[in-house]
This record gives C-alpha cells, sequence and structure tokens, in this order.
C-alpha cells in the first residue's frame, strides 16, 4: 500500500503544471466515515489531483455525510451544488434498474466476478450518467455482503418480523421477501440507529460493521456474500466541461490510480474487518445450509423481477457478464 501512496504523489507531482491563472476548490460530498476505505481513497485521490494540476484545482473531501447526506449527493453534483462526490451506486436503482446492476443477489459474489460484471455494465452506466449530466470518474466495489442479526437466525422464517437496516431498492426488496420490516438508514446513522433499536438487522459488508462498531449492539454476522456493491465517483459534467485538457488527464490518471488502490483496499480489507467483528465480539461465519438455499431462492425471485424492468439493456449486461464466465 505504500508504493501505491508512493506511486499516487509521484503521478501527481510530475504531471504538475505550471501555476494556473486561477485556482478552484472542489468540494467533495462523501457519505461513509472518514476512516472508511473507500473515503481514504477519496481522500488520496483528492490529494493527487490538487497535487497534480499545481493547485488549479484543489480537491477539499468531507466524510461521514457531513456537506450532504448520502441521498442528497447525486442530486447535489447535479444541480451544481456540489462540483464532485462519490455515492453508492444501487443508491439510485429507483431512478433506474441499470444503477441496480450489482445488487443482483449471487449472481457476481467474488471480486473477480464483481470486476466481470462492471466490465460487462460499465458502458451503460457511464450513458446514462452522461444523461443525467454526471461524468464518471472511478468506481470502487465494497467487501461481498453479509448478514448482520443481534439475534442467532438460521432459517427465513426466524427473521420475520426483525427490523432490517435497508439503503437501496435490493435491500428493501430483500426485507420484504424474507418477512423483515425495511427502515431506511444511511451509513452515517447506523450505530445510533442499532443502539435505540431503529433496526436490528442489516446486509452489508464487515467493512461498514466494523468501522460503526455494530458489535457494541449485534452478535451475529453471517457471510452469505450476496452481492458487491459499487461507490463510485462522478463530477459535474458542465464542470467537466470547463476543466482544462491538462488537468483532465491528471484527473483521470489520479481517478485510475485510485480505482486501483480501492480494488486493492476492499480485498485486504475484507479479512481484517471480519476479524475485528470477531474481535468485537461478534460470532462471524457462513450461514446454515438452510438459509443459504432458502437465501439463495429469493435471488432468483429477485433476479427475475431485476431482469423485467431492466429490460433488454439489463438483459444485455447479464448476458456479457455470464460469457465472460
Amino acid at each position: 500500500m505504500k508504493k501505491l501512496t508512493s506511486l499516487l504523489a509521484a503521478t501527481a507531482l510530475t504531471a504538475a503544471a505550471a501555476a494556473p491563472a486561477m485556482a478552484e476548490k472542489w468540494d467533495m460530498p462523501m457519505a461513509y466515515s472518514a476512516s472508511n476505505f473507500h473515503s481514504a481513497t477519496g481522500a488520496e485521490f483528492a490529494k493527487c489531483v490538487t497535487t497534480g494540476t499545481g493547485g488549479e484545482i484543489e480537491i477539499v473531501t468531507h466524510p461521514s455525510g457531513s456537506l450532504f447526506k448520502g441521498g442528497d449527493i447525486k442530486r447535489a453534483i447535479q444541480t451544481g451544488q456540489a462540483p464532485i462526490g462519490e455515492r453508492l451506486l444501487s443508491g439510485h436503482q429507483n431512478e433506474n434498474a441499470l444503477f441496480g446492476f450489482d445488487s443482483i443477489p449471487f449472481l457476481a459474489t467474488s471480486f473477480d466476478d464483481s470486476a466481470k460484471l462492471w466490465d460487462a455494465a460499465k458502458p451503460s452506466i457511464e450513458k446514462l450518467l452522461a444523461e443525467q449530466n454526471l461524468t464518471l470518474l472511478y468506481a470502487v466495489p465494497w467487501p461481498p455482503q453479509g448478514l448482520y442479526f443481534k439475534d442467532e437466525v438460521n432459517s427465513v422464517a426466524e427473521m420475520e418480523g426483525i427490523k432490517f437496516r435497508s439503503y437501496n431498492n435490493a435491500t428493501s426488496r430483500l426485507a420484504e421477501l424474507t418477512g423483515m420490516l425495511p427502515v431506511t438508514i444511511e451509513a452515517a446513522e447506523i450505530s445510533q440507529a442499532f443502539a435505540t433499536g431503529v433496526a436490528d438487522s442489516m446486509v452489508s459488508s464487515g467493512s461498514t460493521g466494523y468501522d460503526r462498531k455494530v458489535w457494541e449492539s449485534l452478535n451475529y454476522f453471517y457471510e452469505v456474500d450476496a452481492w458487491l456493491p459499487r461507490n463510485y465517483v462522478m463530477v459535474n459534467s458542465d464542470v467537466w466541461a470547463g476543466v482544462s485538457d491538462a488537468s483532465k488527464n491528471v484527473i483521470k490518471g489520479c481517478a485510475e490510480l485510485a480505482e486501483y488502490a480501492g480494488n486493492w483496499r476492499a480485498k485486504e480489507y475484507t479479512g481484517f474487518t471480519l476479524q475485528g467483528l470477531r474481535d468485537g465480539g461478534m460470532t462471524v461465519g457462513p450461514a446454515s445450509e438452510q438459509m443459504t438455499n432458502e437465501l439463495k431462492e429469493i435471488g432468483v425471485t429477485m433476479t427475475n423481477e431485476w431482469l423485467e424492468a431492466a429490460g433488454d439493456e439489463g438483459k444485455a449486461i447479464v448476458d456479457a457478464f455470464n460469457s465472460s464466465q
């Protein structure tokens, strides 16, 4: 990781241009805590751009939803309230089903499969974002998603009535199909929600649970590897159009490095954070065979629903992914 950090700095320095006539400050809202690996990667990206453009563009990150809450970030960038920001792609699935390509249960359950699925979906996502006045810079996956519970659960029937933290359409639908009660909770509010009993369960990565110290309220994490959702960094397309070619090249280079570093971190962070959950006192391990089989049946239902909602373009993404296997 030290080599990656040095490479970011070296790239920024060698790309530095002459002192600009006018500097711009770009505030970059982010939904997750500063200690989260996505936020850390974003902070390094911001530093790379600031250094690499010779200060022509200074990016300042605002983690933990401190500038805009997670659900408001994309709209803020579209409307020019902020020039750049990071958000969960599947958080927009209510706008267009294609945004939920990475939350199809049990389709891509490993980092390798996640990369192949992203390759298949990226052109459609870039086109969709462009239509919304947004330009994609980079995207990084979360570790595989598992299920958190306060009490031991060994079957779908035992999930009935449990209050479940949802963060996109797929998680809300998962709650409905398992009999749980979906409650929309932003990442920055997770710790408080569990501590106060607003929710007693969620599907998320070990990373999120570790960052929010959920062992203070929850006791079980089941490694079901449901999917690997992606966060992405976007820039307002009008703002992007006004950036000099030299600075665009720097930003693209920094984005490429950030994506590489983010992917590396996601993989390394998986085992580290699961051990962190254990050290916090949680029981961490695979779900029972019964629960796994029942969840996969629910996954088939959700996959068919997504394909129907996403239409031909969604089917083309899944077909392209399957053909890459």
